[in-house]
Order: structure tokens, then sequence, then C-alpha cells
């Protein structure tokens, strides 16, 4: 064992977890810095190393990343000049995108302008059919006349995205190789490299995503190299991604498309981990930060992985008015309610909250820098569920006057008053998590009653009772270093890879020479990056998956097999594994129709990683250390307040009660008993209504 560094940067924090020889962990908070993210990146980590006393170059174990860098790249717009170079006849792709409405009765709905404009966009005189073979190819004078143009506009990045370059990347390959001949700087995205995929508008929008973030995430992550290696690092930083594995920020960089999720995916894993070591076959992951809130089902001890999300969507809630991205990632909703989510009243008088955050900068009302909206963050202390001298530890004292101030136009225009107004919005944002997570898990076919609810992040713990009891949920848990558990999530996961190929064709008349040209190809990218990132080839594990629909369906089901298709070539156990992945789904399998593969998937893991980290509990129960009066509850008058580091093991509390700790505050209403156990974990139930 050796001490192990997490960082994980937020929209509101950053948060990093030092991990000691013994399991013992060493926590802190900062607020993120969004002109350069590398200046709190590495704030949070002297703050670590000191509360330590050790130097960096004691850290010896691994040093893993999770950021928003991508996302707020992409929602910001903020990237600089790329290109998009299609097949003639195809320069329109984004802006047509697949022309689904995704509000089929509203005549004003909006789409975001493409990332790519239409001015940026190039045609080649190049063709590729359906099955890989090549009609046309790329001529040379072309392909040097675009690399011409691209450098007389200025262009930075560019994404190459050719009719059916999933099947034969030749032509792909082709331009590729011209531009960085002509232009050594230049940043190519490939889309057979990026996102080797059926459905053309998909695949365009997620090769044009890793080439628009490709200028900023790079250099971003070799700062981030040079700087750790600067101050002592021994060893090189893996970056979290979306499907919740880690690899080396050299193949992070090369594809940053796939960390868009990376923050949340480690908070997801951190759930996993925990639903493991607690025995739970089922649990729901309730990850409420400065910016958002996300939920994920967790089952089996893993969460689903999904092939396919929204990014930057026009409308939050509403599927497709966002930019699809086909790279697999954690399965998860996101939802617009975070500590810094603003509260308005809409053109009906209705009070509502989000999706707008006022983030870090300037925050909350109540942080004194300079903001002036009223956020939850702001109710939660006007209700008296925060102590204004006690928010991380005292190091960051709140404003309760300017939060007052802040809910107070609000409560006027609501004709109430200023306490009522925030338990408004301490209620109305419990209603809109309960009901996205609602949502979530019946698209899935999963019932979210009795579900377990396991919640992290700095607002999660003050928040989750509350939701919790909107989903009818058995008991609400509370880990270990909640506040940072994102972060804590990097360090179980093993180095990862996950890698998908699209091969369209029936299930009983597979190529199987196809087949194995595909996994092949996929193997030897995987063991690659695997190498970059210190692993061994002995040590490494192949999983195998594909996704595959009924004939005439347009949705595919996505499949995980408990073995390598390739060794008994048999139809019949893969169609078997289907239907009983899409019986769960839709509770019906017609299995009179034919079956088709749609793409073949590939999980190239490292070996586990043993993480126990160590309980620090008090060896007899704690007394309340005060109480408080909390604005919320009718007729509870005040709470207890204990401390979260004086409960003993068994030590139980009954609400309404507050446990405090430095980086977060767990709430417990009325009618709630809390328990702590062996695990440090405090298990809140609520008491049954005969």
């Amino acid at each position: 064992m050796s001490y192990s560094l997490a960082v994980d940067i937020g929209g509101t924090f950053v948060d990093v977890v030092l991990r000691a020889p013994d399991g013992s962990l060493t926590v802190d908070k900062t607020l993120t810095t969004h002109h350069d993210l590398l200046e709190g990146f590495f704030r949070a980590v002297d703050l670590a190393l000191a509360k330590a006393a050790i130097e960096a170059s004691a850290l010896t174990g691994v040093v893993v990343h999770a950021t928003t860098i991508v996302t707020n790249a992409l929602i910001e717009r903020r990237g600089g000049a790329t290109a998009l170079v299609v097949t003639k006849g195809f320069a329109d792709v984004l802006a047509i995108r697949n022309e689904h409405r995704y509000e089929m009765y509203d005549p004003q709905i909006e789409f975001a302008p493409p990332l790519i404009p239409r001015e940026l966009t190039f045609e080649i005189d190049e063709r590729m059919l359906a099955d890989g073979a090549v009609l046309k190819p790329v001529a040379a004078a072309e392909a040097a006349a675009l690399a011409s143009a691209l450098k007389a506009r200025g262009v930075l990045s560019v994404a190459v995205c050719l009719i059916n370059g999933f099947r034969n990347p030749a032509n792909e390959e082709a331009i590729g190789e011209a531009l960085a001949a002509a232009s050594p700087g230049l940043h190519v995205s490939l889309s057979s490299s990026v996102a080797p995929q059926i459905r053309e508008y998909p695949r365009t929008s997620t090769t044009a995503i890793n080439a628009y973030a490709a200028p900023i995430a790079e250099p971003y992550l070799a700062g981030m190299v040079q700087r750790l290696a600067a101050v002592g690092a021994p060893n090189r930083p893996l970056i979290m991604l979306s499907s919740g594995g880690v690899v080396g920020a050299e193949t992070a960089s090369r594809n940053p498309v796939r960390m868009i999720e990376s923050g949340p995916a480690a908070g997801a894993l951190a759930a996993a981990h925990y639903a493991r070591r607690l025995g739970l076959a089922r649990l729901m992951s309730f990850d409420m930060g400065g910016t958002t809130a996300k939920a994920c089902l967790i089952e089996d001890g893993k969460p689903r992985v999904t092939g396919a999300f929204e990014i930057d969507r026009k409308y939050r809630f509403c599927e497709g008015s966002g930019m699809p991205v086909t790279v697999p990632s954690i399965d998860m909703i996101e939802i617009g309610a975070g500590g810094g989510s603003i509260a308005h009243v809409d053109d009906l008088g209705l009070l509502k909250v989000g999706p707008r955050s006022a983030g870090s900068e300037p925050g909350p009302a109540c942080y004194g820098r300079g903001g002036g909206d009223p956020t939850v963050t702001d109710a939660d202390l006007v209700l008296g569920l925060l102590d204004a001298a006690n928010f991380l530890g005292g190091d960051m004292a709140l404003d309760r006057r300017a939060a007052e101030a802040a809910i107070a136009p609000l409560a006027r225009a609501l004709g109430c008053g200023v306490a009522e107004a925030a338990g408004g919005i301490y209620r109305i944002v419990a209603e809109t998590m309960a009901g996205a997570a609602r949502a979530h898990a019946t698209d899935r076919g999963v019932d979210y009653r009795g579900l377990a609810l396991l919640a992290f992040g700095g607002a999660g713990p003050v928040h989750a009772c509350a939701v919790g009891e909107l989903l009818q949920s058995a008991v609400v848990i509370f880990p270990p270093q909640a506040s940072v558990l994102s972060a804590v999530g990097t360090l179980v996961t093993p180095v990862r890879l996950d890698l998908v190929r699209s091969a369209l064709g029936r299930l009983n008349h597979l190529d199987w020479a196809e087949v194995d040209r595909l996994f092949e190809a996929m193997s030897r990218e995987g063991l690659d990056a695997l190498a970059e990132a210190g692993c061994a080839p002995e040590t490494v594990r192949l999983g195998f998956g594909a996704d595959l629909r009924y004939f005439g369906q347009q949705n595919e089901v996505q499949v995980v097999f408990d073995h390598d298709p390739r060794t008994r070539r048999d139809p019949e156990l893969i169609r078997s594994a289907f239907e009983a992945a899409y019986l769960a789904l839709y509770g019906v399998t017609p299995s009179h129709v034919p079956v088709e593969i749609v793409s073949w998937r590939m999980t190239v893991q490292g070996p586990e990683i043993a993480f126990a980290p160590a309980a620090s509990l008090a060896s007899t129960p704690g007394s309340p250390k005060g109480e408080r009066a909390v604005a919320l509850w009718a007729g509870s008058g005040s709470a207890k307040v204990y401390d979260r580091a004086a409960l003993a093991a068994g030590q139980a509390v009954a609400g309404p009660a507050i446990i405090e700790e430095r980086e977060t505050t767990l709430v417990l209403p009325p009618g709630w008993t809390a328990v702590v156990d062996g695990l440090g974990c405090v298990v809140a139930k609520r008491k049954r209504e005969d």
C-alpha cells in the first residue's frame, strides 16, 4: 500500500481525497476556479498534502482525476475554430440532425445551433459503400486543397466523418494522414476512431464534440501531467471516463469526448462499491452537488452502462434537444437542482427552482462573493439546516443576512414570508429530484419503491430524506466522506476502457471472420491504452457484449455476455441473452421475429483495486452538541445537532436532528431514526405508519 490521490472538479467545488497506506482518508474541498481549472486542482492537492504532512513525492500510488473541462467547454461554447469534413452531399448533417421533433406538438421548439457552423464544413468527393468497399478513394490533390483551406481559415481542430466510415476507415485515414503531414499541429479526429458506429448523425455529432474539445483538453491534461511531475509526484495521472473506467492522460486527451461524464460516473462507482460492501442487490445513488443532482440505478453491485447520451440539451428534460454522444457512459439522469440552483417565479406566478445555477462564481448569495440570486443553499441556511459559522469547518463562513435578502423579493412575489419561501424552495427541489428519479427507474423497467437511497455530494445529505420519503425508499444511507464520494469513486475502479464497433447483420447469418476482426481491433486498442496506464498484459481481463434488436426495430438493447461469443459461435446463446434482457425491459419477447446484431462491445479491464477505507468511529456514543431552530417541519421547533465524528458504532439518533461534518450536513426529519453501522455509514429509516 502507498499514498494515492483523487481530485474531482465539479461545477462549484473541487474535491480531493488522499488515501494513506493504512486506509485512512484525508479529504478537503475548495471552490472551482473556472478561469483556470488547474489552479483549483493544485490548490486542492496542496490542502490535502498539507493536512497529511507529506510531500508530493510520497504519492507512489495512483493519482486519479475526474473533471468537467469538456462539459464546460461544450456548454459555454468557448472552443477555437473547429472544422468538419464530410462526404460530398452531406454538408448539412449537423443541421438536419435526425429530423426528429423532441416535442411533437410544440410548433416553437428550438434546437441549439450546430457545434460546427456550415461555413467551416468542407466536402470531399469520395465514397465508401455500406459493405466497406471503396467506390471512390480520396484524391491526393483534393486532400491537399483541403489542408490549405483549413490553414487559411485558422482552424485548430478538424472532425472527419465520411459516409460509412465506420465500416472501412481507409478514406478517413487518408485524409487524416494528409492533414497531419500538411499541418503537424492540427488536431484531427476521425469518426472511425472516435465513434465507429452506425447512424450518421450521432456519429458525426460525437466526432465533432471530440474535435471541438481536443484543443482545450489536450493542453489541460498535458499541463497537469507536467505540473505533477514538477512538484515531485512519481506517477503519471489517470483520468476517469464517462463509462466508469480510467485510462492514462495521453489516451484521454486523444478522445476527450469520453470524459464528459467523468465526475458523475465516479460517484456512481462509489455507490456501487458501498452496495457491494453493504450486501444490497439494488440501490439508487443520489448525488447532489453545487450545480446539479444525479441519480443512478445500481444493480448486482454495478451501475448500468449505456451506449449513448446527450449533452447540452436545449431543454434539460427533453430527450432529443441536445447533442447525441455515442460513447459508453454510466447510465444516469441529471437533474438541474444543486445547491447553487436559482429559484424564481415563472410567468404563471409559480415557484420554480433551476436549471440555472450560481455555480462557484459568484455562487449563492450567502457565499458573500457577489451573488444576489436566491439559491437552494440560501434556502437551506435560512431554514436553519446549515450552520453559518461551521460551513467547511468554519473555513468558509456563510452570510445569513445576504441569504435572507436574496430570498426576500421572491417571498414578496409569492405573498409569503422569507422562511415560507425558503421552505417552498426546499420542497420543490425534493419533488423535482424525486420525479426525475421515478422516471429514470420506470423507463428502465425498475420499480423504484422501496429502493435504498445512497446520498452523497455536498448538498445530497441535506435533502436526501425528503427525496427518499417521496420515493418510498426503505432506507437512506449516508456513507463516510459523503461530500467527496465522487472523488472516492475514482479510487475504487480499475483501469478500464470500453470499446464498440458496428457491424449490422442477422444473428443467424453472422460473418464470424468479420466478428473476429472487430474484436481483435478492439483488443489491440484496449491493450495499448491499458499498457500506457501501467497494466501488464497478463493482468488484463476482457468482457464482451453486443447491441441487438428484433428485425424491423429502430432501437437496440445492450446485452452483456458471460462468455466470449467467439469460443462457441452459437447464435442461440446470444439470442437467449438478448431475449432475457428484452423481457426485463419490455415485459414481452416476440420470439418469432429474427434478431439483428447492430454493434459488438468489449471491455478491457486491469486488475481489481483493493479499497477498504478505515472507519474512524468514536468509542462511546456522542451527545448532542446543541440545538438549532429549524423553520421547515410543522411543530418541530428545533433539532438536536450532533458532530458526526463523535458518533459511535451502533448509536441511534432520532429525528428531528442535524448531524454535521466538515464538508456536509446530514438532515433527519421528524419520524426518521438513524443508526451508525460498522462501516461508518449513517443508515436512516422512517417510522412506518400503521
